[in-house]
Parts: C-alpha cells; sequence; structure tokens
C-alpha cells in the first residue's frame, strides 16, 4: 500500500514509517518539523535503505496539502500530526484546538475528495479523562477529559466518528495509545523534542546527559503505591508495529477502536530508579505540586489488540530504558563531533 503519515518526522511517526517500509509498503510524509529534525529522514533511510517521499509543510495549509493527495494515488493514512503535551496543553489550549482539530478536519476532507477510505488515527488514553476504574477496555465511557489535549483527542476522534458514518465505505480505526517511551534499536531515532521536554522520558534522558540539572516530579500524594502518578508505558517500537498490524487488519469499512499498551503501570519513581538500575547512571529529581491536567492512574487492557490484531507489546520497562539511553548517548556524541568541527 501507499500510505501517508502526517507528522512522519516526528517521535512516533519515524518509528512508524520504519515499521511501514520493513513490512514493504511506500511512505509519503507531511512533516514541518515543528518538534522534530530534517536529520530523521535520513535516519529512516540508514535503518530500512529505503526513503520516503517527503513534503515539508503544516497540514493547516489545505493547498499544499491537497496537492499531495493530487499527486499520490493513497491508499490509507496514518494521522499523527498534533500537538501532543498535556502540560503545555493548559496554557495554550488555543493552539492546541485549532492545529489539532483543523488538520483532522482537512484530512478527511482530502480523504473523501480523493476517495481514500481507510484512516489510522493515533488517538490517546487521554479521552478515557480521569478513569473510575482499571486497567481500561474500549469499551470504557469516555471520560471528563482533563487538559485540552486530552480534549482534542476525544473531538478528533469524534470527527473521524461522524465522517464515517456519513461515508460508510470508510474504514475509521482509533488507536488509543498509553505512554510511548523508548527508541528504535539502532539509536538513530527516539524522542529529541525541541527545547524543555514536557514528557516524562526525555526529560530523564536530558538530566542524565547532564543537559538539564533535575528532573521535576509533578506530586508525590496521589492515591498511588509510592504517591507519584502510575502509568502504561510503552515501547515506542512496540506501538509503531500496531499502527502496521491496523492499517493491515482493519481495512473494513467501520470504525474501529482498540488500545494500544502493555497492561502494566508503572509510576514516576518506577522509572527513575529503573533507568538508574538499567543504564548505571544517576537520576536527579526533586519532588514539585501536581500539574494541572493530570490524573493519579492510567493504564490499559490491551486484550482486544490481541485478539483483533495479533498484536502484544513485547518489550519490557528495562528495553525501553536501555534504547532511550542507547539513543542519547549516540546523539550526544553526534552533537559533540559537531561542536568540534565547526570549532
Amino acid at each position: 500500500m501507499k500510505i501517508l503519515v502526517t507528522g512522519g518526522a516526528g517521535y512516533i511517526g519515524s518509528h512508524i514509517c520504519v515499521e511501514l517500509l520493513q513490512a514493504g509498503h511506500d511512505v509519503v510524509v507531511i512533516d514541518d518539523f515543528s518538534n522534530s529534525q530534517p536529520e530523521v529522514l535520513e535516519y529512516i533511510h540508514e535503518i530500512t535503505g529505503k526513503n520516503v517521499q517527503f513534503y515539508e509543510f503544516n497540514i493547516l495549509d489545505e493547498a499544499k496539502t491537497e496537492k499531495v493527495f493530487q499527486e499520490n494515488q493513497l491508499d490509507a493514512i496514518i494521522h499523527c500530526a498534533a500537538f501532543k503535551a498535556v502540560g503545555e496543553s493548559v496554557s495554550k489550549p488555543i493552539e492546541y484546538y485549532t492545529n489539532n482539530l483543523m488538520t483532522t478536519l482537512i484530512v478527511t476532507k482530502m480523504m473523501r475528495d480523493y476517495h481514500v477510505n481507510n484512516i489510522v488515527f493515533s488517538s490517546s488514553a487521554t479521552v478515557y479523562g480521569d478513569p473510575k476504574v482499571v486497567p481500561l477496555t474500549e469499551d470504557c465511557p469516555l471520560g471528563e477529559t482533563t487538559n485540552p489535549y486530552g480534549t482534542s483527542k476525544a473531538m478528533m476522534e469524534r470527527v473521524l466518528t461522524d465522517v464515517q458514518h456519513a461515508y460508510p465505505q470508510m474504514s475509521v480505526t482509533l488507536l488509543r495509545y498509553f505512554n510511548p517511551i523508548g527508541a528504535h534499536a539502532s539509536g538513530l531515532i527516539g524522542e529529541n523534542p525541541k527545547g524543555i521536554p514536557n514528557n516524562l522520558m526525555p526529560y530523564v534522558m536530558k538530566v542524565a546527559t547532564g543537559e538539564l540539572s533535575c528532573l521535576g516530579v509533578f506530586g508525590d500524594d496521589y492515591d498511588t503505591p509510592d504517591g507519584t502518578g502510575v502509568r502504561d508505558y510503552i515501547h515506542v517500537v512496540d506501538l509503531a508495529k500496531g499502527h502496521v498490524a491496523a492499517i493491515e487488519k482493519y481495512s473494513q469499512p467501520g470504525v474501529h477502536i482498540c488500545n494500544l499498551g502493555t497492561g502494566k503501570g508503572y509510576s514516576v519513581l518506577d522509572i527513575v530508579k529503573a533507568f538508574e538500575k538499567v543504564n548505571g547512571v544517576k537520576v536527579n529529581y526533586e519532588i514539585k505540586a501536581r500539574r494541572p491536567g493530570d490524573i493519579a492512574t492510567c493504564y490499559a487492557d490491551p486484550t482486544r489488540a490481541k485478539e483483533e490484531l495479533g498484536w502484544v507489546a513485547e518489550k519490557t520497562l528495562e528495553d525501553m530504558c536501555r534504547d532511550t539511553w542507547n539513543f542519547a548517548k549516540k546523539h550526544q556524541k553526534s552533537l559533540a563531533l559537531f561542536f568540534f568541527v565547526i570549532k
């Protein structure tokens, strides 16, 4: 298949591109590098021996987006392009709603106009809000979302569901995934956001390398074993493989909903301690006040993914920590060499 990956140079999108190429698909990418780096495209080629067809712009540019649909006979879309930080969304709701909703509307409009009938949407467990029970199944009611990021994802799900009902020949898959961390085993691609990280693992990584001095742990008074927030952390490579399974197996018309998680919950301090133990490094941290929009506990029941997609998360928390550190070390060396050369 020829598959468009929006946000395909980003953290999750780049890993999806690798898995799609290795599965024999042709890949088209739209990305504006707002939270990614151009060299990621070179790394994708280095890993797979194949190139993606790349377009650099924001999907909010409808004319340029339409040109991509005109120039390519697309079979399916994997829609990853979105702003994605919970904490930041609380302070920038206008930017989050504008970007996340409008890009989805433009993509679905192009799908309708150019007869592309298969889309996999990168949704989020945040649509469940603050869950009353865990683990979360796909049948759990959508909750009162606790931040604009989660609300935007829930609204994007509703847009896609309504579009499918209006155009019943479409296949819409909503992948609700939990907390992706880790990096590709090659160390070439991983999560390396611009500026101060908003997510846990890249912050841990930058503290461990000395780029940042201390990790802020937001809240130690939650109703959890150690008081810090508990999440279902999933290796990004496992997550990417889940997208490939979904694009191949959920091709029949309808709305398909599937959680992608491990079914295990780990606290923030579990992550810190595991990272230190696996990699033999120290991660300085300090406890801070709770962060707006956060909840105590969230982890998945991944049964449906196993039964319908034949997908099971295979990598361990130790793998996630080890691969993240491998990525950090490799890119720290590259950065040091760069500064040495230009000096």
